[in-house]
């Protein structure tokens, strides 16, 4: 295990700690951005870009540079694992997310951490007998869509898209206090976790 390309992890998670500035911009034609705007990924590096609704709708299509990140939100109430599957995962955390590289041909893990987004060696066997049992996550879109995992007290499982994740994760970066983390990190989680299932 190590940390997953330590700058592009990094750049990716200052978008998601509070800046001064009041104002965000599309990185592509430099048009105001509300709060709550698109994001596209390129998979190359696994950047995440702000962008505005128009230039978004540009890249549509997975042969592009860039892949617009999708909105669902999904709360998947019937998610079949045991714990004998989970703990076969080898995820040091009870908490993760998995998603589709196209690049690498195959299922990525990474679990969120102070110091950033860490990657899991994921066992194939394992992974494979939890695909077939949730076919849901068959379809999600490659690199842009993932199965987020938090089984910190009552186990959950959503398909957000994969900014999501890294929101979680520079909530994260930026809270954590100490060894444990310290309360204020953990209302943050909680809070995290509440807004998805009301948008679920």
């Amino acid at each position: 295990m190590g940390l997953n390309q330590p700058n592009t992890a990094f750049n990716n998670l200052r978008r998601f700690v509070r800046r001064n500035e009041t104002v965000e911009h599309c990185e592509l034609c430099s048009a105001a951005l509300a709060h709550e705007h698109q994001h596209l990924l390129e998979p190359a590096n696994r950047k995440l870009v702000c962008s505005c609704d128009a230039c978004a709708i540009l890249f549509a299509s997975s042969d592009a540079k860039y892949r617009r990140v999708p909105r669902r939100v999904k709360l998947l109430e019937n998610f079949q694992i045991d714990d004998s599957q989970w703990d076969s995962l080898l995820i040091p955390i009870n908490m993760a997310f998995f998603f589709y590289s196209s690049l690498q041909k195959k299922t990525v893990a990474l679990y969120p951490s102070p110091a950033g987004p860490t990657e899991s060696l994921l066992p194939l066997d394992a992974w494979a007998e939890i695909l077939d049992a949730n076919p849901i996550l068959k379809n999600l879109e490659a690199d842009t869509e993932a199965l987020l995992v938090n089984r910190v007290q009552k186990p959950e499982y959503f398909v957000v898209p994969i900014d999501k994740c890294y929101e979680l994760t520079g909530l994260i970066r930026a809270y954590w206090r100490g060894l444990a983390g310290g309360t204020e990190v953990w209302e943050k989680i909680q809070q995290f976790f509440a807004r998805l299932k009301q948008h679920a």
